[in-house]
């Protein structure tokens, strides 16, 4: 098991952490199994997805729209709640197959960890088996 950071820039971003993850993968000599990636926090989320220029702003706006403008709860910062609820919706784990030292994607497929409450620095476990 491995720990990777993520400095995030933005409030609200995309970020690509595909070739990151991959480098790991070399460097711990993994030919072929399973990478489950988990992110330590919650306000931020892991997926895949095509990135395509403007598809990161489309899915941004999408999952704000997600979300309906409430009067929430959260005794922390209520105005994050949003934030908390995006993460549980598209998730904190993903889980890869790995082939000849790569993750498997299709064409266009990416991992991504998506940031809804920055600019911070994510923390993501890999462990492979």
């Amino acid at each position: 098991m491995i720990k990777i950071s993520v400095k995030t820039a933005k409030k609200r971003e995309v970020v690509d952490i595909t070739d990151q993850v991959n480098e790991e993968i070399e460097k711990l000599e993994i030919k072929d199994g399973i990478c489950n990636l988990f992110l330590t926090h919650t306000t931020a989320a892991l997926t895949t997805a095509d990135l395509d220029p403007g598809t990161d702003q489309d899915y941004l706006a999408a999952f704000e729209k997600m979300v309906p403008k409430l009067n929430y709860k959260h005794p922390h910062d209520p105005g994050h709640t949003p934030d908390h609820i995006s993460s549980a919706l598209i998730g904190t784990s993903l889980t890869v197959p790995v082939e000849h030292g790569k993750l498997i994607l299709g064409t266009w497929q990416k991992v991504v960890l998506i940031e809804f409450d920055g600019p911070r620095e994510r923390q993501i476990v890999l462990q492979f088996s």
